[in-house]
């Protein structure tokens, strides 16, 4: 399995809302991101609202099957490359769950939830 093949079903939602003053950090955020994950095969997406306002900026990291992260107080500044690490171990994983030694600081600080993986009500 390649890098690109590991990352293929994981995406990185960022929420591109909350304001500081004038500026959109989700949205400098997100550009940064894109440009880093983008050969990674991972998908990147802005949303435009986690309704976690209190602690922006906020990602979401979620694949089918997996168990889904949203961790806060994050900026480009400082989490850029915890940012990157934390989504490529994530999307490494088969069932989305990292251990909590293996998650850089702010990943281990910033969680906010971590939501189970839905369960088909098909069979």
């Amino acid at each position: 399995m390649t890098a690109a093949d590991a990352t293929s079903d994981a995406t990185l939602f960022v929420c591109v809302t909350c304001k500081a003053g004038d500026d959109r950090p989700g949205k400098t955020l997100f550009d940064a991101l894109s440009a880093r994950l983008e050969s990674d095969g991972l998908a990147v997406r802005a949303v435009e609202c986690l309704s976690v306002c209190k602690r922006p900026c906020t990602i979401a990291l979620t694949a089918r099957g997996k168990w889904t992260y949203v961790v806060g107080d994050l900026s480009r500044e400082s989490h850029l490359d915890d940012i990157v690490a934390a989504a490529r171990r994530f999307a490494q994983t088969h069932d989305g769950l990292v251990p909590w030694r293996e998650r850089p600081l702010a990943f281990r600080k910033g969680v906010i939830s971590r939501t189970p993986p839905l369960v088909s009500l098909e069979g």
